[in-house]
């Protein structure tokens, strides 16, 4: 793997607003990035608590609101631009990964649902979409769609 796809220059980037960093990626490594890791590693720093608040609420704001509306197979850059707008742009900060937090599995239906939506994610990916959005938000997903209450209703 390429020193560029390394977490920490990654998190380093997006703090520094550095919007040519996924540009200056080539193509085996654009391949590779994540811009899904910008909500996981980037919603956590070290510092302060108004820091820290901070970036969980720009994280929520900017790139977990509405960023798996688009299609990250096609605008893979326009996720990253979007993650560089979370940074106050106080220098780089030390991020931390957040661990999706354990959760019964006895209830997939989320799960089956954004299979159907998204189904080209990755099955951890898919567990935590379902976890980071609501039942209501994902049932105006499915209205989003076009989904009828019917179908919503035995679906969700």
């Amino acid at each position: 793997m390429s020193d560029k796809l390394n977490i920490h220059n990654e998190m380093r980037a997006m703090d520094l607003k550095d919007r040519g960093f996924y540009d200056s990626l080539n193509d085996e490594e654009r391949k590779k990035f994540s811009p899904f890791l910008m909500i996981r590693w980037g919603s956590t720093v070290n510092g302060s608590a108004d820091m820290q608040a901070y970036y969980l609420m720009s994280v929520n704001e900017n790139l977990n609101r509405n960023f798996f509306d688009i299609n990250a197979t096609q605008h893979k850059k326009l996720q990253w631009l979007m993650a560089t707008t979370v940074s106050p742009g106080l220098g780089a900060q030390r991020h931390n990964w957040l661990a999706a937090k354990k959760r019964d599995t006895s209830n997939n239906r989320a799960e089956k649902f954004l299979m159907t939506v998204y189904p080209d994610r990755r099955a951890d990916e898919i567990r935590l979409l379902a976890e980071l959005n609501s039942v209501d938000q994902l049932r105006g997903m499915a209205r989003d769609l076009g989904w009828d209450d019917r179908r919503i209703k035995e679906s969700l």
